[in-house]
């Protein structure tokens, strides 16, 4: 089944035959942008500044200029900062505020002669599940309007989901790409941590943070990833590799360990881990899922029960480091020299109070004073460095695993997406939705959601896959493979 939104080959192959031009597909972006206002998925579009993007992708294919990703529209999520764009990281911290330089990614992007539509609803700091937590209004899921479109990229997905644009970027800091990515049904994937610069990217847990693409397929978020990733010696953290390790579509249309056209993936061990298929699991999900197995089966893949024994240690590990890390880098946001000031305040003290009251939402000054608890003397041994040592044993377990397979698969999410407002009122909760993505994120692993059916409602459900360290080629085409032979990446909202 054909998509009725093209993807980037589609459109590559539209534009290098002067079927249509830039402009035009950037003008078609803008007014599916309107159309679909509803949904609330931008936070901020500047057309002329997305005009002049496109006349010059035009320029550049009018002097014989072809690269994957030249006069394609897309946009970014509200994390990254951009020049000429409002940055509010969906916060009323930063409402209004301009950055006068460009993200590293975003920067990239821009080379890649990428077209820029908007700024995308997120919620706030990445702070989220749902997007329910952005100060402007939760996004609607496209499939169901009554659905969270999941978080903290949720207008990432969404701004897919519904086809206004082929691509996306998203961040993912426990989970944030690929949980809103199953919840809409569209492909994203969370590279190796180190892969993509920081650089520009409003901090919320500087080491788990970690940017990557949202597209329909796989074979799209191959082509974006290629200009995302790369070494950027203003990120310390971000990790050097050959230029030649680092091309995403490498693999595709082969076997991966060695099979044939018939059998593709012939050898490949995939393993699932009994924490991920207990109780919690919902049974539309779990037939789902079971589904797509057999798919793989039928490629040739070896199914293997494996184990990762602290999953559920991976919720009280990360609520642990990742607010410990958000009460350090929102400090800086205090009214005197970053974001929001209150209009009233009688002296330094009620200033910071209320500027900080004023701009950060309630599950942003939850973090915060979580991640302060955690920090302050005689409970930083207690807390913080109990989870951290839990981080090094996760990470370990997923590498036990490892040896006894090559991929790990297993669900999203434990459920479809939920109604807006169905948990909003219990944080715990909205955190046990993360309960199958939190591992991956903790150890740094690269992980991705793939579209494998519709559950509950007719709402649509994601496979994750699992890969050991800049393993992203082989998780690419493996979905790939999968996705040769079913339509659920294809498939549109009506």
């Amino acid at each position: 089944m054909a998509s009725k939104y093209p993807g980037i080959s589609e459109l590559r192959q539209q534009l290098d035959s002067a079927q249509v031009s830039a402009v035009e597909l950037a003008q078609a972006a803008l007014q599916s942008a309107e159309q679909n206002k509803a949904l609330n998925a931008f936070l901020d579009i500047q057309p002329e500044s997305t005009m002049a993007q496109a006349k010059e992708a035009d320029r550049r294919l009018a002097a014989g200029e072809r690269s994957p990703l030249l006069g394609i529209p897309m946009a970014h999520k509200d994390i990254f900062v951009t020049q000429g764009w409002a940055s509010t990281a969906g916060s009323k911290m930063l409402q209004g505020y301009q950055s006068p330089f460009d993200a590293e990614v975003v920067g990239r992007l821009n080379q890649a002669g990428s077209v820029n539509i908007g700024k995308l609803n997120c919620d706030e700091f990445a702070m989220g599940s749902s997007n329910e937590n952005s100060a402007y209004g939760p996004c609607l899921n496209p499939w169901d309007h009554e659905a969270v479109p999941g978080g903290s990229s949720g207008g990432s997905a969404v701004a897919v989901a519904a086809g206004i644009v082929p691509y996306v970027t998203g961040t993912d800091t426990g989970g944030s790409i690929r949980q809103p990515a199953s919840l809409c049904g569209i492909t994203g994937i969370k590279p190796t941590y180190g892969s993509c610069s920081r650089y520009g990217m409003i901090a919320y847990a500087s080491s788990l943070d970690q940017a990557g693409p949202m597209a329909r397929s796989a074979k799209d978020c191959a082509l974006v990833l290629n200009s995302m990733v790369g070494f950027d010696p203003k990120d310390s953290t971000c990790v050097q590799r050959p230029v030649s390790a680092e091309d995403f579509t490498a693999k595709f249309g082969q076997a991966l360990k060695g099979g044939d056209a018939a059998k593709p993936l012939a050898g490949l061990r995939v393993g699932l881990p009994k924490e991920f298929y207990g109780e919690g699991l919902s049974s539309d999900v779990r037939a789902a899922i079971d589904v797509a197995l057999k798919e793989l089966q039928a490629l040739g893949a070896e199914l293997k029960d494996i184990s990762l024994p602290r999953t559920q240690l991976s919720i009280p590990a990360y609520y642990v480091i990742a607010p410990a890390e958000a009460s350090s880098n929102l400090s800086r946001f205090d009214g005197v020299r970053y974001g929001h000031r209150a209009d009233k305040y009688t002296d330094l003290k009620s200033m910071y109070e209320n500027s900080r009251s004023e701009g950060f939402g309630a599950e942003v000054q939850r973090r915060i004073m979580v991640g302060s608890y955690v920090l302050c003397h005689g409970y930083y041994d207690a807390y913080y460095l109990q989870a951290q040592k839990i981080r090094r044993l996760i990470a370990q377990d997923f590498q036990t695993a490892f040896k006894e397979c090559d991929v790990i698969a297993g669900p999203v999410c434990p459920t479809v997406a939920w109604n807006l407002g169905e948990k909003s009122a219990d944080p715990v909760q909205m955190y046990l939705a993360d309960i199958f993505t939190l591992g991956a994120s903790l150890a740094g692993l690269p992980g991705m959601s793939v579209p494998v059916g519709f559950g509950d409602k007719n709402r649509p459900v994601g496979m994750q896959l699992i890969g050991n360290y800049f393993q992203e080629a082989d998780l690419l085409a493996l979905a790939d493979h999968y996705q040769n032979v079913t339509d659920w990446h294809a498939r549109s909202p009506a």
